[in-house]
């Protein structure tokens, strides 16, 4: 079994001479952020963290993906914070692409790596430090929680390394999902997954549901089917989708297609 990669920013200056090359989408169906946009200049500072910036990749706005926000976070030796979620009423998902963290959650501390995941309750008290020598980056995901009486969210942590992928239905496991969460639990409002595509292996057909996505590339390439276009797809690259944009996926290889990926569940419609 192959060791899995993680795809991390460069967010250094392309020199001068470049030309426009690969560039965003914005559409009121989907959003796509390549890799080659997230550069120094469009990195967001926030209160409470230290040695910390960020790359906000989705907020709520008109006419987008409206259910959560999503960042990745570059934190530099030393740095971190002891209070970094502003809000009591919001959750939180972390995801490791690089570098060393360590990570307490209402007073138990975790020592997270490449691959490693924490799920954090809305009103858990948390800090985030790196204790290493190098830069390190992880995703972050905050969701508004909505509670539903007698169920409890509490918090999950471990590495997807160390979870087996499950196989999709008659796909003959070229189609498999790494559950951070048990599917069955309706006290989790939020699932992230990593969801893994052997060469040549597809959605056989156009999604087109309710769950709001944020996907990023994780490792290899794809076209993906994204409401009337094919955009194709590298290590780093981003997208959202707001609810019902149809969605399908070719993995053309040569290796693997593997990305993280976000969606809103186990919630009635409020009207």
């Amino acid at each position: 079994m192959s060791t899995p990669t993680y795809a991390t920013i460069d967010p250094t200056l392309p020199p001068q001479t470049d030309s426009l090359g690969s560039a965003a989408i914005v559409t009121e169906a989907y959003t796509v952020i390549p890799n080659s946009v997230m550069r120094d200049i469009v990195a967001s500072l926030f209160p409470e963290w230290e040695q910390t910036r960020g790359w906000i990749l989705n907020r709520p706005v008109s006419g987008g993906a409206t259910t959560f926000a999503q960042m990745i976070m570059e934190v530099q030796p030393g740095g971190g914070s002891d209070a970094p979620e502003p809000q009591a009423e919001v959750e939180g998902f972390l995801f490791v692409l690089s570098g060393e963290f360590s990570v307490t959650i209402d007073g138990a501390a975790h020592d997270l790596g490449a691959g490693g995941y924490a799920f954090i309750p809305a009103g858990t008290a948390w800090s985030l430090r790196n204790p290493g020598s190098a830069p390190g980056q992880f995703h972050w995901f905050r969701k508004r929680y909505e509670p539903v009486a007698g169920l409890t969210a509490r918090p999950l942590v471990g590495n997807e390394q160390e979870i087996t992928a499950g196989a999709m239905a008659g796909t003959d496991g070229k189609w498999s999902t790494t559950r951070f969460f048990d599917p069955e639990d309706l006290a989790y409002d939020m699932h992230v997954t990593v969801v893994t595509f052997e060469p040549g292996a597809k959605i056989p057909f156009l999604e087109t549901h309710v769950m709001e996505h944020g996907i990023y590339v994780l490792e290899g390439n794809a076209v993906y089917r994204l409401n009337d276009d094919w955009v194709e797809l590298q290590p780093g690259d981003y997208f959202s989708l707001r609810a019902f944009c149809p969605q399908a996926c070719y993995a053309g290889g040569p290796g693997k297609f593997r990305y993280l990926l976000y969606k809103d569940v186990n919630r009635q419609i409020a009207l």
